[in-house]
């Protein structure tokens, strides 16, 4: 069959036995649930037990949070320079580095994640600390000099324990993008991975050992949102809680953190357009529309997983992009050659084949998709789809789907290309290709996204902003902007010469000697 991968079975492709149970990291060292409790994590290659996981509870982020904030508030975390902070950050780096396959293998094995991806996230994540530690040593204030009276200065001062609760989609990377910074600004952290992918939190926690970190500055509790995830989002002791992950349980968590008022980083969902006009450069953008869709299993928040395409090059763009999907490589996610692998989990299978059953009840023409091959039955596999005459008020443009599903829209006019492009409440990213820059410029500033591509893949400047318009979430990381998240700001204000200051409470005869 074209486009499968079907070397699933050989010796070569074998997962490693995971020997280890996946323990809490609390205090700087593993420990077990306090009750007590443990769940199965999944392959989702076979679906079989990779290992069994510590299921925390309110007691377990408790004894965490408390780590943390002792750390915090009595070791020498928060009063270290940010030089020696980022000699700690620039010593995780290179474990992650020394430890960069087994790392890409774990996420492999976790995820499903295509293994030469699985390096790419591994590389990733040593770089973001690299980044946040050179960023750390930049951080400087601001002064406000009043003639010869004052010198009034502000600066930025870490907060104290930050609740860090990632997704399941890029786990190791999405994580380090949340630790590095945290940590770079001076807080501690308590990290809750998701349940669906924990090892390669446990393995940070590891390396994060192996560098000596102080104790308690960085936390690992494992858990169910629902349990573990709540208790750290509701604790009075950490006033921080950064959240990668679905709107709905976005909303959720601002409202159940509402009564501590604290502070909130949401990145959310998405639904983000990829806009190809006539005049683009037709080869390159369909490269970066397939990569933008289908890689990491199509279970990326920044997809371009709308393509609006313009009328008179529809019919072409389309048979060429339809013939691509088709000869996409699904298989096992071990062999470098796969470009597609198996979804994170069951559920989430069932509930990206709930979407393509909506497109076809919708009147959508289903132009690459069906079933997977029966060597692959055993995992969570979705064949790369494509669904062709598509309306924008169909649920399969409207919804975030968060899997390798693309779906073409025609558009006659720059105008309703934009109309399109701003109907879903989502606003994350947009990509545009064109060959007029004028238009590239005026579209990319009309339409409602954080972030917006003028042709180009999604490639990451750490330096900039990262966030999300509308429903797709609140505040930015990425470079600075990372630290108005995770610092708090003071101003102090010295007097450099007597200045007069009025006198309540004296006597005429007082006040006039």
């Amino acid at each position: 069959m074209s486009g499968v991968n079907l070397k699933g079975a050989s010796e070569q492709l074998a997962f490693e036995s995971i020997s280890r149970p996946a323990l809490h990291f609390i205090d700087g060292g593993f420990v077990e649930s306090a009750e007590g409790g443990w769940f199965d994590t999944l392959n989702p290659t076979t679906n079989e037990v990779l290992t069994q996981v510590a299921e925390g509870t309110a007691s377990d982020v408790d004894r965490a949070v408390e780590a943390a904030y002792r750390a915090f508030h009595e070791g020498p975390w928060g009063r270290m320079s940010a030089k020696e902070r980022a000699k700690y950050l620039v010593r995780i780096a290179d474990a992650i580095e020394r430890h960069g396959e087994e790392l890409a293998r774990l996420e492999v094995a976790d995820t499903g994640l295509p293994i030469s991806q699985a390096r790419g996230q591994a590389a990733r994540a040593a770089e973001n600390f690299r980044f946040f530690a050179e960023m750390a040593t930049r951080m400087t204030g601001e002064t406000f000099p009043v003639g010869d009276q004052f010198l009034n200065y502000a600066i930025r001062l870490p907060v104290g324990v930050a609740g860090l609760i990632t997704p399941w989609n890029t786990p190791l990377m999405l994580a380090t993008w949340k630790i590095a910074p945290c940590l770079a600004a001076g807080n501690t952290a308590v990290l809750k991975p998701a349940e669906w992918s924990p090892l390669t939190a446990t393995k940070l926690a590891e390396i994060v050992q192996e560098v000596d970190l102080p104790p308690g500055v960085f936390n690992v509790v494992h858990g169910f949102g629902e349990v573990a995830g709540d208790a750290l989002v509701k604790h009075p002791k950490v006033p921080l809680i950064s959240f990668t992950g679905e709107t709905n349980t976005g909303r959720i968590i601002m409202k159940n953190g509402a009564d501590g008022l604290k502070r909130f980083s949401m990145e959310l969902g998405g639904k983000s357009p990829v806009v190809v006009f006539a005049d683009a450069d037709l080869d390159r953008a369909l490269d970066a529309v397939i990569f933008g869709v289908y890689s990491l299993n199509g279970e990326r928040c920044t997809a371009g997983s709308r393509l609006l395409i313009q009328h008179s090059i529809r019919e072409e763009f389309e048979e060429r992009l339809t013939e691509r999907v088709r000869r996409i490589r699904l298989g096992h996610p071990l062999d470098p050659t796969t470009e597609v692998g198996p979804l994170i989990h069951s559920e989430h299978k069932k509930r990206v084949e709930h979407y393509l059953e909506f497109g076809r009840r919708e009147g959508a023409t289903m132009a690459v998709g069906g079933e997977v091959p029966k060597e692959l039955a055993r995992g969570n596999f979705v064949r790369p789809t494509l669904f062709v005459n598509v309306r924008n008020d169909m649920r399969i443009a409207q919804e975030e789907i968060f899997g390798p599903v693309l779906v073409s829209i025609p558009f006659a006019t720059e105008e309703e290309a934009i109309q399109l492009a701003n109907g879903v409440q989502y606003g994350l990213a947009a990509y545009i290709w064109t060959r007029d820059l004028e238009r590239a410029h005026r579209v990319a500033r009309r339409i409602e996204s954080g972030m917006a591509w003028i042709n180009s893949q999604n490639v990451r400047d750490l330096r900039t902003p990262f966030g999300g318009m509308k429903q797709s979430g609140v505040g930015r990381e990425g470079g600075h902007y990372s630290f108005e998240f995770y610092t708090e700001w003071k101003t102090v204000h010295v007097a450099l010469e007597q200045h007069p200051i009025p006198r309540f409470g004296v006597s005429d005869v007082d006040a006039k000697s």
